[in-house]
């Protein structure tokens, strides 16, 4: 049987989010990369997550200098507002069609260098190839702590690891791609899900750059929700855990009260302590505000699926 010599199809999902002054110095670095793998081709999906700067305008003119027939297919899509990071990597699963599919950022953290020694793990057979920063210099030391303190809640409350000091930067085969895009839940931690998945990972370094230009549209409020949607998304310890909380504050509770009886059927006395009484209230009274919150945020998840709405809405789709 004569052996199959069609190239191999690598995709490439690639969101944007107000990156304009990032998008050329970008591309100067992939296309570098992707012009010495000359055994491939290659799809980019560029989806633009409702950019307010002339990103899509940029992208547009990029998509436009590539030759007719060279080695690189491209899809520029636009979403009709803001949908977030998480849904953008989403949509371009979605699109993508290639033999294996190259997850990553366009601010340069995530090194286009690194992608040939993703391919070649991924030659040996491996399905999954992860990324992990070597450093994490470009970060705050709030930031550190935070992410952090993430992976260890995550890994400690679910069943799932997350390999520490690892991101969205990976490179998926086809096969886990097709499998992931029939997960069509709306609340979406793509790092979860290919966890969930159960792929065993192999891991390349990298060394995590600074932004080319500009600041991150990922601001820590925007992380304390992509980790809270992670915890929440495959855990139900913590609202197991005010189950518990609950018991143990209603036996003090009682003990307390017993105590009370016995002690004024004992002596006679009134029990003094009204600032005592009063610190216990409010501690309860906190306590239950949070644990309705933490209800909140598992209803809130029902409601978001039980309305079935599309995932994310596409303005346009071309295709170069």
């Amino acid at each position: 049987m004569a052996k199959d010599t069609t190239p191999k199809t690598v995709s490439f999902v690639l969101p944007f989010f107000n990156e304009q002054g990032n998008v050329g110095k970008f591309f100067e670095h992939l296309l570098a990369v992707l012009t010495t793998l000359n055994a491939y081709r290659f799809e980019l999906i560029l989806v633009d997550d409702g950019s307010e700067d002339a990103t899509l305008r940029e992208l547009r003119r990029l998509c436009q200098s590539f030759p007719a027939e060279g080695p690189i297919t491209a899809h520029l899509v636009s979403f009709t507002r803001n949908f977030g990071k998480e849904i953008a990597m989403t949509a371009g699963l979605d699109i993508s069609s290639g033999d294996a599919v190259v997850i990553m950022d366009t601010d340069l953290q995530h090194p286009p260098e690194s992608i040939p020694a993703f391919l070649a793990q991924w030659e040996t057979g491996e399905k999954l190839v992860i990324g992990q920063r070597t450093n994490r210099k470009t970060d705050t030391l709030l930031y550190r702590f935070f992410a952090e303190t993430f992976h260890s809640l995550h890994n400690r409350l679910s069943n799932l690891n997350l390999p520490r000091g690892t991101g969205d930067f990976r490179l998926v085969d086809r096969q886990i791609v097709s499998q992931l895009v029939t997960l069509r839940e709306r609340q979406r931690f793509l790092r979860g899900l290919f966890a969930w998945l159960g792929y065993e990972p192999c891991i390349v370094q990298y060394e995590v750059q600074s932004r080319h230009r500009g600041r991150s549209s990922y601001n820590h409020w925007r992380s304390w929700n992509l980790a809270l949607e992670g915890i929440t998304s495959f855990s139900t310890v913590p609202i197991r855990l005010w189950t518990y909380l609950g018991l143990v504050v209603s036996i003090a509770g009682f003990g307390y009260g017993f105590y009370v009886v016995i002690l004024t059927l004992l002596y006679g006395a009134k029990t003094p302590g009204y600032a005592s009484l009063m610190s216990l209230v409010l501690l309860i009274g906190g306590l239950n505000l949070i644990g309705l919150g933490m209800m909140g945020e598992y209803i809130g998840r029902i409601h978001a699926e039980v309305k079935d709405r599309p995932i994310y809405v596409i303005e346009t789709h071309e295709t170069f």
